[in-house]
């Protein structure tokens, strides 16, 4: 092909893009969504659990479990954010998302492929015939009605999705790794408490042999002692199996065989309390410091994309593509400018009829949005309801405390009253038995009351974004909008 030839098909091809543009500016070949409706949800100003609880603010949440002041807590979580199974595999998610988005922008791109061979051929009687060829083989795809655009979008989109995903699987395990620890400790101050009672209870039935031996009672309250001191025997295995099996799940979240933190954790320690100093902010910003929340949206942005893309692919596509390249009967010869070979070509492929499967495809998409908003307005409303749902339990947790502190100290008196004045005959045995089970009960209750209230500012923390923030390249998606009904195929 001459070089003129070459230059007349260029001034063909700018034509037809020429025709192209101006078809585009007429508008009636645009593929954007002519009108919205926003998808809000209603977000209440305040709290309405927050009174008495924490004060307004908008304190940093990073790094919650280190307000609990316990070194071994906050290694188990800084350990689990780097070795979690479950983490691992989100940024793996992360990483995938983000490489698929490097497809789509390469999309936008035209494709340059080199290709060389070397070929030796005879027929017949005739002598063997060489042929050398080498080249440059280029094509764009023009993106007119942007198609490509809103792959790339969509990936870009799926891929913060992907990265607030991975923040949403950080602070879950952030908040486990905690409640397993404050489960771990709370269930040894359980079996401290139970070791105490039946190191008394114990005491109690010495005294009762005692007093049997004498005479002075019957062999009942002999053997209600005994069966005391047996019962309160029975809950030790159980609490110690709840310690290990607790032990064994805090290894296995921080990326351990189950019994690898069996004699770290064996020393006993309280349960890790915080100060009362949380400052809630505002349940808007609350929503948007929360990982699953964001992940929901940009969920949307993506399959927003994906309707625009379906709407591109019942439009026409254009394509360029040529290639340059050498082709001669022997190397001497190759780079002779009589081998240059050249093409350029443009193509346009339009759809006619498919049975209207493209329509179907962008109906498909437009559910699949709606499914999409819906599953928003749903995070949106679990979100807003666990923070609540916290709150109430914090709030009425402490209140038990209280509560439960004042009655622990009532049962410790009265059980001390009571072994002192059977010592000396003035009550009898059922008095003790009565007052060493409320000692009991009333202690444990004290010791889960104080675990729970821990946990529920665990939860709280969780509930209000775990601390997460996103990074510089998550920017906040533009504000939700879907195409009206008037404009849906």
């Amino acid at each position: 092909m001459s070089w003129a030839t070459a230059h007349s098909g260029f001034n063909v091809i700018r034509g037809l893009i020429f025709s192209i543009l101006m078809l585009m500016q007429s508008g009636c070949m645009s593929v954007t969504p002519q009108s919205f409706e926003t998808a809000a949800v209603t977000v209440p100003a305040a709290w309405s659990a927050a009174d008495g609880v924490a004060k307004a603010g908008n304190a940093s949440l990073a790094q919650w479990w280190v307000r609990f002041n316990d070194p071994l807590l906050a290694n188990l979580v800084s350990q689990a954010m780097l070795t979690n199974t479950s983490v691992k595999s989100a940024q793996a998610a992360l990483r995938q998302a983000r490489a698929l988005r490097d497809v789509s922008a390469a999309a936008l791109w035209p494709t340059l492929d080199s290709s060389a061979s070397a070929q030796r051929g005879k027929l017949g009687n005739n002598s063997a015939v060489n042929k050398f060829t080498t080249g440059l083989d280029a094509a764009w795809e023009l993106d007119i009605f942007g198609a490509n655009r809103s792959a790339l979008e969509t990936s870009e989109a799926t891929a913060r999705a992907s990265a607030a995903s991975l923040g949403d699987v950080q602070v879950s395990i952030a908040a486990e790794v905690a409640l397993d620890y404050i489960t771990l400790r709370d269930a040894q101050a359980r079996l401290e408490i139970a070791k105490n009672n039946l190191a008394s209870q114990q005491e109690t039935l010495q005294i009762t042999q005692w007093r049997l031996q004498a005479g002075l009672i019957t062999s009942i309250e002999a053997e209600q002692a005994r069966t005391a001191v047996e019962q309160l025997r029975a809950v030790l295995p159980g609490l110690q199996t709840n310690i290990e099996q607790t032990s064994h799940a805090l290894a296995v979240l921080t990326g351990q065989p189950p019994a690898a933190l069996l004699m770290q954790l064996a020393v006993v320690q309280s349960v890790p309390e915080v100060a009362n100093d949380l400052a809630l902010s505002i349940p808007a910003e609350t929503l948007r410091q929360r990982p699953d929340v964001r992940a929901s949206e940009h969920e949307v942005a993506a399959a927003l994309g994906r309707v625009q893309q379906a709407e591109a692919a019942r439009l026409p596509n254009f394509r360029l593509s040529g290639s340059l390249g050498l082709n001669a009967m022997t190397l001497d010869t190759l780079t002779n400018g009589a081998s240059l070979v050249s093409s350029v070509m443009a193509d346009i492929s339009m759809p006619i009829f498919d049975a209207g499967s493209r329509r179907a495809q962008v109906r498909a998409q437009q559910a699949a949005l709606d499914q999409t908003l819906m599953t928003y307005k749903t995070t949106v409303l679990t979100a807003l309801q666990e923070v609540e749902d916290a709150l109430v339990a914090l709030r009425g947790d402490r209140e038990r405390l209280l509560r439960l502190e004042d009655a622990t100290e009532a049962a410790g008196n009265a059980a001390l009253l009571a072994r002192q004045r059977y010592s000396s005959g003035l009550v009898d045995f059922q008095v003790v038995l009565e007052t060493q089970r409320a000692q009991l009960t009333t202690q444990a209750s004290k010791a889960s009351a104080r675990a729970d209230v821990s946990a529920d500012h665990v939860r709280l923390y969780k509930a209000l974004g775990g601390g997460w923030r996103p990074d510089d390249n998550d920017v906040p998606p533009t504000p939700i909008e879907t195409p009206s009904r008037s404009s849906r195929l």
